[in-house]
């Protein structure tokens, strides 16, 4: 797979990112969510998983869909 950051990062790249795919997708980096009461609520499906990113990092990929 290849990709490409589109958003998001910082100086050591251990922060939030968004990158988009040779598969027409994309890949979400962010803070895993490991509070209990939210991933019951969220109901994942085995071989899911959700991560929180900041409203700001959404924005800096207007315009970048494939």
């Amino acid at each position: 797979m290849e990709f490409t950051k589109i958003s998001g990062g910082c100086e050591d790249d251990q922060c939030p990112a968004v990158y988009t795919t040779d598969r027409k997708s994309y890949i979400v980096q962010g803070y895993t969510i490991s509070d209990p009461d939210v991933l019951e609520k969220l109901g994942l499906p085995p071989g899911e998983s959700a991560v929180e990113i900041p409203h700001a990092l959404l924005e800096g990929i207007r315009g970048e869909a494939r």
